[in-house]
């Protein structure tokens, strides 16, 4: 630890050096061997209202740590072979190019990439690739809801459920609030598993009695019923319907335009700096 000096006002001293003066040394707050801590350096690092003794903790363990850190590398750079910290070398400089053209794309894409998709296109994409986008597992189109079995309109309720109407809108406007849960879109694909979570009564064990196409159930359970009614299913490595892929249509067509874009882009800057000698290859 002799090979550095720390110095430390801490807070009272935060705020006295907002006044630098010609020489930054002497308001560094710590040194290791050639390198300085500032106290701009940690403006932001103490959370307001903490305490002196806290902020203090905080300020000296946050110093420690830049000690080691500087202490570490030149014990490393004096001790590591050469060959070693060549391929070092290369491997940060490979990531400095690989962070600053990333960067740089990422930002030429969000300029101009086209992001409206029509449902034309998306049909079109679906049409065509849809062998490639089965499902991982079974889904499910249903409608249910859980409801106390001593509720007073409960056979409305559940006629009014099973011969279920678009008309009925205000109906269940009205009703809904005396529901404990309930899913009446059941034009919407769902996962088994959400089923599972949502419906316990149902579980991989007894599927086969609940899930399938057309099913209506009604099932007690302690002092709640639960009403279903199951529209469609669709099994395991199956073509996975459009509706339910859409989202992810989206994304692989988007992601097709960005890749064409960055080729693009890549060949037009190529062939730029051929066209005014700025790029040549050696025969």
């Amino acid at each position: 630890m002799s090979k550095f000096v720390i110095v430390v006002g801490l807070l009272a001293f935060f705020s006295a050096c907002t006044l630098f003066g010609s020489d930054k040394k002497s308001t560094a707050i710590a040194r290791v061997n050639s390198d300085y801590l500032y106290p701009e350096d940690i403006t932001n690092l103490v959370p307001k209202g903490l305490s002196k003794e806290d902020s203090v903790i905080i300020v000296r363990s946050f110093i420690d740590r830049w000690a080691s850190k500087k202490l570490l590398i030149k014990v490393a750079e004096v001790n590591l072979s050469a060959k070693k910290k060549a391929a070092f070398d290369t491997l940060v400089q490979q990531y400095k190019i690989d962070l600053y053209t990333k960067a740089y794309l990422e930002e030429i894409v969000k300029r101009t990439t086209d992001t409206i998709i029509s449902e034309k296109e998306l049909r079109s994409y679906y049409n065509e690739n849809k062998e490639n986008f089965k499902t991982n597992g079974t889904l499910v189109r249903l409608r249910y809801i859980s409801l106390r079995k001593d509720n007073p309109k409960y056979e409305v309720i559940k006629s009014k459920f099973f011969d279920f109407r678009k008309s009925d809108k205000k109906f269940w406007d009205n009703y809904t609030l005396q529901l404990n849960s309930f899913a009446l879109n059941d034009s919407i694909w769902t996962e088994l598993n959400q089923v599972y979570a949502k419906l316990r009564f149902i579980t991989p064990d007894n599927r086969e009695e609940y899930i399938s196409p057309g099913k209506s159930i009604q099932k007690t359970e302690g002092d709640d019923s639960y009403l279903v009614k199951i529209s469609n299913v669709i099994d395991k490595n199956q073509i996975a319907p459009f509706h339910y892929l859409k989202p992810t249509l989206k994304e692989v067509i988007l992601n097709k335009r960005k890749l064409e874009l960055i080729k693009k882009f890549e060949k037009e800057i190529t062939d730029d700096a051929i066209k005014e000698k700025k790029y040549e290859v050696y025969k």
